[in-house]
């Protein structure tokens, strides 16, 4: 089996968030201590993303696997920022009995644009990978330090990306390139359109990487889903709007559990 890293604060309701692309848990420390004043929140690391050991596959439904095996037993809410929204959803559709509730945060089912269908231009996804290839850390901490170009606070934010991206090693380039696989290929919107389960989504209204127009396309499949707009935010809300994003994720948690 292959060793999946989590990190767990607080008692109650669980709630399980799954990072972005080349990422880890270290990016959601601090926004994770302040949910944990009302939750049990459980970060977990990706396969082949900082202390979690590689898979020979870095394919959806061998994540989610991985992933399932490595939480408590239980229905839990599970929150995918990025990349990790396409693996929360992908669970919720393989797993059903083990998801009480999702929350989509800057993330999309189908995270490039496709016909009629809002999304990330793939050559983007294309050129990043290239610098990747060349300085991942680097590019990593660039790319996300103009997400939070405007915030007012933007020096602080910038201290904790840098020391939230160099804590651990890049994942490979394997695992890398397994990832943006999974960001230009799969869609997910026929998961989304058929979850019984609450689904709230959070999006930045400057997100380079996920349009605000998915929104409205989400809630067109999934009619009871909820869409929060955060405006002047970018791709990473729980680090430049941590108190409005953990305001929405209280109340909807809240809303079910009544």
């Amino acid at each position: 089996m292959t060793k999946i890293h989590l990190e767990t604060y607080g008692q109650g309701k669980p709630i399980v968030l799954v990072h972005g692309w080349a990422m880890h848990t270290g990016i959601w420390r601090e926004f994770a201590q302040q949910l944990a004043l009302n939750c049990r929140v459980i970060c977990i690391d990706l396969p082949g993303h900082g202390q979690s050991g590689k898979i020979d596959s870095f394919t959806l439904e061998r994540i989610s696997a991985e992933l399932v095996n490595a939480v408590p037993d239980e229905g839990c809410c599970w929150l995918g920022w990025s990349l990790g929204t396409t693996v929360v959803l992908d669970i919720a559709s393989r797993y059903p009995e083990r998801v009480s509730s999702l929350i989509l945060l800057a993330g999309n089912p189908s995270f490039t644009q496709i016909a009629q269908w809002p999304g990330t231009d793939v050559r983007l996804l294309d050129d990043f990978a290239g610098n990747l290839s060349k300085n991942c850390q680097a590019t990593l901490l660039r790319f996300l330090s103009l997400q939070i170009a405007d915030s007012p606070d933007y020096k602080a934010l910038l201290k904790r990306l840098k020391t939230a991206v160099f804590e651990h090693d890049a994942p490979d380039s394997e695992t890398l390139q397994g990832g943006l696989e999974i960001l230009k290929q799969e869609d997910l919107r026929p998961a989304l359109s058929k979850l019984t389960v609450p689904v709230s989504a959070i999006l930045g209204s400057r997100d380079t990487l996920v349009p605000v127009a998915v929104g409205q396309q989400m809630q067109q499949l999934l009619p009871s889903m909820e869409v929060n707009i955060i405006d002047k935010a970018g791709h990473v809300p729980f680090l430049s709007h941590q108190q409005v994003v953990l305001a929405i994720i209280s109340c909807f948690m809240e809303q079910q559990h009544e």
